[in-house]
């Protein structure tokens, strides 16, 4: 992999509080349980692409889009319902079509607005290109350019953690043999107003619960395992780590676990493209909010320090409760020693833990995160007084620190409808991947004045798990999760919609 040159930050200033280093270990604070609201934060965006040549997927999240989720939190907290957007975002009522993937024979029907269309190819259980079965549990995604117009990649991750089994041998690289998740890539191609799956392979093999990550600024998809099981459980290898999958290679990546970036239970995965640091969520009810330091940007596997956030001043702050929205704090950096400690397994909180006695902050469930108009974005799925969620906003000053900021808080479990990822579109505005809180859950969009609008529903209980935009903004990926057993009612899929994305707010 070539290096990649990285500019700091223009910004980048002394600390304006001197570093709290008191020592001494400090209890665990008690995990405070929530609902599951808020979000894993993946997608692209057409404006930013444009902007950097078609250098990274991952796209920018329009702050206009942020302050639209606090718009519509005030107005719930006044008593006065969010509104809906007018004329359903611009694209009117929704009918029924369905399609079925050839592949697969899977039929998919799905309801979307007039004029608009889709394709559903990818399900679980269909063949790969060696022959193999697609994984089932269909996680978060990114698409990728290839540079070749109307040609990209998606990397696709799989959640399913599964039990210690025999899993197929006929991979060709497995960094656990008893383990089945990993990732797969598909080529995809849109010409001529016609959609096309030209290939899909394994890309991952042998990891455990990799349904989330995150795209890098250099054309790869970092997959996060979301636990830290290992051979006390049944698995001959340990597990917790990221793996990093090249999207333009076309053999199965050699699954090397990127250990100095930490053995816990990871969530979500962003680059700061200006530094090249990785920021790295952890779901736990006490979580940690990490970053990785490497030596050489673009290069991860050279090596690098792992840190969590601390707040400057404020000794093992707790983010869960008692923070008021649009108040900016300034944060630290503190060290982990010991990225890949040998207890681990027994004790998820060993990484944390690290952290925790040199100060560090406690966040609420952590899950996705996104790099984008020079902020990190990072969710808290039971955040806030109401333990309904939370989207933080944390803007760094080059490597030194930064400030931090409570974006939104939910203050009431109906104010969102529950969503499991959240892809921004190119025009700025939100598309929700709705995950649960619902019969039917409905893919739907988040306008940048707080107005919802439903986009794409079906009948079946697969929640939407990822979304991405094309680099060009003309087609939304998005996975259905399915049954993490391969369920032939409702297997994992992937759905590709395209249509008159300017005739609304998308």
């Amino acid at each position: 992999m070539q290096p990649v040159t990285f500019r700091s930050c223009p910004d980048c200033l002394p600390h304006p509080f001197g570093r709290d280093d008191q020592p001494g270990t400090h209890p665990r604070p008690p995990p405070r349980e929530g609902a599951q609201v808020l979000v894993t934060l993946q997608g692209s965006n057409r404006r930013s692409f444009l902007r950097r040549g078609a250098a990274a997927a991952g796209g920018g999240f329009a702050s206009s889009a942020v302050e639209g989720l606090a718009v519509r939190a005030a107005r719930a907290e006044d008593g006065r319902r969010a509104r809906t957007a007018p004329g359903n975002g611009g694209y009117g009522p929704l009918r029924e079509l369905t399609r079925l993937d050839p592949a697969s024979g899977f039929s998919q029907t799905l309801r979307l607005p007039e004029g608009f269309d889709f394709a559903v190819c990818s399900v679980a259980g269909a063949p790969l290109a060696d022959g193999s079965a697609t994984p089932p549990a269909h996680g978060g995604l990114a698409c990728f350019p290839t540079g070749r117009r109307g040609e990209w990649r998606l990397v696709r991750g799989h959640g399913a953690v599964g039990v210690p089994d025999a899993a197929p041998e006929d991979a060709k690289h497995r960094y656990d043999p008893l383990a089945s998740g990993g990732t797969t890539t598909l080529a995809v191609s849109w010409k001529d107003g016609e959609f096309a799956l030209e290939a899909a392979r394994r890309s991952l093999s042998g990891a455990v619960a990799t349904r989330s990550g995150g795209p890098t600024p250099w054309g790869s998809w970092l997959a996060c395992e979301e636990s830290a099981a290992g051979t006390a459980a049944g698995w001959e290898a340990p597990h917790g780590y990221v793996f990093e999958v090249p999207s333009a290679a076309d053999e199965e990546s050699e699954p090397l676990p990127l250990k100095e970036l930490g053995r816990f239970v990871h969530a979500g995965a962003a680059v700061d493209p200006r530094t090249g640091a990785v920021y790295l969520t952890e779901d736990q009810h006490s979580a940690g909010f990490y970053r990785f330091v490497p030596d050489a940007p673009g290069r991860l596997a050279e090596g690098g320090r792992l840190q969590m956030l601390k707040f400057a001043g404020e000794w093992n702050a707790d983010a869960r409760s008692g923070r008021r929205a649009g108040r900016s704090v300034y944060v630290e950096w503190v060290d982990i020693d010991d990225p890949d400690p040998a207890g681990a397994e027994a004790d998820p909180y060993a990484v944390f833990d690290q952290g925790w006695a040199r100060g560090a902050a406690v966040f609420g469930r952590l899950q996705g995160c996104f790099a984008a108009d020079g902020a990190v974005y990072a969710a808290s799925v039971s955040g806030g007084d109401e333990g309904e969620g939370q989207l933080w906003e944390l803007r760094p000053r080059g490597l030194r620190g930064g400030t931090l900021k409570l974006v939104f808080e939910s203050p009431d479990a109906a104010l969102l409808p529950f969503p499991e990822a959240i892809a921004p579109s190119p025009a700025g505005s939100l598309v929700l991947c709705e995950g649960t809180g619902r019969e039917a859950p409905v893919l739907r969009g988040l306008t940048r004045e707080g107005e919802v609008f439903d986009l794409a529903g079906h009948d079946g209980a697969a929640v939407w798990s990822g979304a991405a935009f094309s680099p060009d903004g003309a087609v939304l990926f998005a996975n259905l999760r399915g049954s993490a057993r391969g369920d032939r009612a409702e297997p994992g899929r992937t759905v590709a919609i395209w249509g008159p994305w300017r005739k609304g707010v998308l």
